[in-house]
């Protein structure tokens, strides 16, 4: 609803895709304010930690753009089994670097280690994503009696 209004579904596509491009176009700003201005390449354990922090950032930002293009363009019955998939890889994604990093939880650059997991399952995922964006939805994995 836009002022009490309901929106027209013919206008829906367009209206997400303005939402989209603005998302997008404002996205490096907010990296850089979300993480501060800390980020130095090779500088101080902090500094560093702020720049991984960035990465994952503009990453995940890059991947959720990604990921409403796709759903966007499959139909509306393969809409409900990407957004399971994602929900699950979301999930997986956070206890595999937790698990990945911690014997390192205790140390000054746990923050860097953890975020530059995040961003290399990312990458996997982006290409996941690209599968169903070209091919569809993977098929389904036979159920063993």
């Amino acid at each position: 609803m836009i002022a009490g209004m309901p929106i027209p579904p013919a206008s829906r596509p367009a209206l997400l895709a303005l939402f989209f491009a603005a998302s997008a176009a404002l996205a490096p700003q907010t990296v850089l304010a979300q993480a501060g201005a800390a980020c130095v390449s090779g500088g101080s354990t902090e500094q560093t930690n702020a720049c991984a922090v960035q990465a994952f950032q503009q990453a995940d930002t890059d991947n959720n753009i990604l990921y409403a293009d796709v759903m966007r363009i499959l139909s509306a019955h393969e809409r409900p089994a990407l957004r399971r998939d994602q929900n699950e890889w979301i999930r997986q994604r956070a206890a595999t670097c937790k698990k990945q990093q911690a014997a390192h939880e205790a140390q000054l650059d746990w923050p860097r280690r953890y975020h530059e997991c995040l961003v290399a399952e990312i990458g996997k995922r982006k290409k996941e994503l690209m599968v169903w964006l070209h091919e569809g939805p993977p098929p389904e994995p036979l159920q063993k009696p």
